[in-house]
């Protein structure tokens, strides 16, 4: 098996992150992701991201993994009629597009499932598939802020800030995923598809922890605090002597005590202002400076040694620079090598989550352009050449 989702085949019709990250998560796990793209432009993830050294984008390369391309214009009658061929012996559609274009190509879900009753659709918008926002465009960026990420990220002196990549879209992307294996799993049951509907700001604020409940049962509007959280102590980032910061996270009562002990100040551990939970949440500002004199004195990578050494969860802000040299990432293959079309090697992160028996695998990486068109038309539809030659002349294909 190439994993636990062999024989799943995937239409997935989704643009830039949230959809094709889902369709990503599938393939990764061995299901037949069919790449449905524009003719001639294709998915703009083609472009986005940073280039190689030959100009070439690498972005693509991650994000298309294990997925088969297949261009088809579906604003064109007969671009809509081939996918709903496909839609006959399809398990999941991807689709990321605003509410209501579907429709507006005569591909809604109701026209879907009279084809395949157990097609199962996943729907990934900004904002849902219902609701007085459902038609508002809802870039990641506008749906974390208003799922609540956003307020919550940066320092209180300062405006908020985004955490460095489009993680709305990578969640939304996550829980359509986990909303298809669900509706598979439903599936077996009744026999019948459903509807996914992931959206960008509802898998933003299913980040938020505790937020909602803090306010409606306290009143407490949780805000911006830097590197670390609220009433939760020690558990922040540290100046070390070579100008490197670590994370500490020592704020469970044992783990508190082994960390005073490693610091050679077991009396700490006893202090009446850090001796509890509360009372280190209650100081911890001063408990923090107390601990950065500390760490000052040590080089970052001393400190890793002497903490974990001592049992307290310690680490170092890894970069990819960190993360390609690291030998537990090395030993698990966290990240791998893995070739292009033209045998060039690149890499990025491996499969997770792992399963001991039907694990996923890398078996490729993006795909170009319409690369597995003629295959898809030929060898699941039964199209001839001279059909498939039709199809190209028309701006179909």
């Amino acid at each position: 098996m190439n994993g636990a989702l062999d024989g799943i085949r995937v239409l997935e019709l989704g643009q830039l992150i949230a959809g094709p990250f889902c369709g990503q998560l599938l393939a990764d796990n061995g299901a037949e992701v069919l790449k449905i793209e524009p003719p001639k432009t294709g998915d703009a993830m083609r472009e986005w991201g940073r280039s190689d050294d030959n100009g070439k984008p690498i972005w693509w390369s991650v994000i298309a993994r294990n997925k088969k391309s297949v261009t088809l214009n579906l604003r064109l009658a007969a671009g809509q009629d081939i996918l709903k061929q496909l839609v006959a012996d399809a398990d999941v559609l991807i689709e990321n597009f605003r509410p209501g274009t579907m429709e507006r190509w005569g591909l809604s879900y109701e026209e879907l499932s009279r084809i395949n009753p157990r097609l199962i659709m996943v729907r990934i918008s900004g904002f849902g598939q219902t609701g007085p926002y459902a038609e508002r465009a809802g870039f990641a960026s506008v749906c974390e802020a208003m799922g609540g990420l956003r307020h919550i990220a940066g320092y209180p002196d300062r405006p908020s800030v985004r955490s460095g990549i489009s993680i709305g879209d990578s969640l939304a992307g996550v829980f359509g995923a986990m909303g298809a294996l669900l509706a598979l799993q439903a599936r077996h049951v009744t026999g019948r598809g459903q509807i996914v509907d992931s959206s960008i700001y509802e898998s933003s604020l299913a980040m938020t922890e505790a937020i909602v409940a803090e306010y409606d049962r306290g009143g407490h509007i949780r805000s911006r605090t830097g590197p670390s959280l609220p009433g939760i102590a020690p558990s922040n980032a540290y100046p070390c002597s070579n100008e490197r910061d670590v994370i500490i996270g020592a704020n469970q009562d044992t783990v508190y005590k082994r960390m005073c002990t490693a610091m050679d100040q077991p009396e700490l551990a006893t202090d009446p202002r850090f001796d509890s939970h509360r009372s280190r949440g209650a100081n911890a500002e001063e408990l923090d400076d107390i601990i950065g004199q500390w760490t000052q004195t040590h080089t970052a990578e001393e400190v890793v040694k002497i903490l974990s050494d001592a049992g307290v969860p310690v680490g170092l802000e890894f970069t990819a620079v960190e993360m390609l040299a690291d030998p537990h990432y090395q030993e698990r293959e966290s990240i791998i090598h893995v070739a292009d079309a033209q045998g060039d090697k690149i890499a990025m992160q491996n499969v997770f989550p792992r399963l001991n028996d039907t694990t996923g695998q890398i078996r490729h990486t993006g795909p170009t352009l319409g690369e597995h068109t003629v295959e898809t038309l030929t060898n699941l539809l039964g199209l001839s050449d001279q059909q498939v030659d039709l199809l190209r002349e028309s701006g179909t294909i």
